[in-house]
């Protein structure tokens, strides 16, 4: 391999690495997922579900994010081939997307292995707990139904 193919390799790669991070810092949540065995017609299911809630599904190389992540001092999350969930705009839809897909499809192929939480590494529970919660719409509308019910009250008491 000649020098100048290396040189345009490793700066095509160091690009990928700045992208990965720029990803990294624009989420609210990250997902990683273990997919061994995951077949086609459930990726294509998946990522479609994920386009709905604005959510970016992709696999990336493990030693370009695991030099993303150790330039960002998160260290211990990437184990065997890994799909990355990146929540950017709620932090809620990414693990709820994935949760619900494999409650769903009973998948035991798709596993949750972990993930981020701005900017910090979380454990398994941590990313189902989330999935759990209702999305930031639910809350906001919860939210507006008890500030009417409160007014609604209090002009009732006057």
């Amino acid at each position: 391999m000649s020098k100048t193919h290396e040189s345009k390799n490793r700066i095509l790669k160091e690009q990928i690495v700045e992208d990965i991070k720029a990803k990294l810092d624009g989420a609210q949540s990250v997902v990683i997922c273990g997919y061994n065995g995951l077949n086609v017609a459930d990726v294509t299911e998946l990522r479609a579900l994920c386009r709905a809630q604005d959510v970016h599904y992709c696999v990336l190389k493990n030693r370009l994010v695991l030099k993303a992540l150790q330039e960002k001092g998160i260290e211990g999350l990437l184990e065997g081939p890994n799909a990355f969930v990146f929540g950017m705009k709620d932090a809620v839809a990414a693990p709820k997307v994935i949760n619900d897909f494999i409650e769903k499809k009973k998948l035991t192929s798709l596993e949750i292995r972990g993930g981020l939480l701005d900017g910090k590494a979380v454990d398994v529970n941590t990313i189902k707990s989330l999935a759990a919660l209702p999305s930031r719409e639910v809350l906001l509308a919860k939210l507006l139904g008890s500030m009417t019910n409160a007014i609604g009250g209090f002009v009732r008491v006057v």
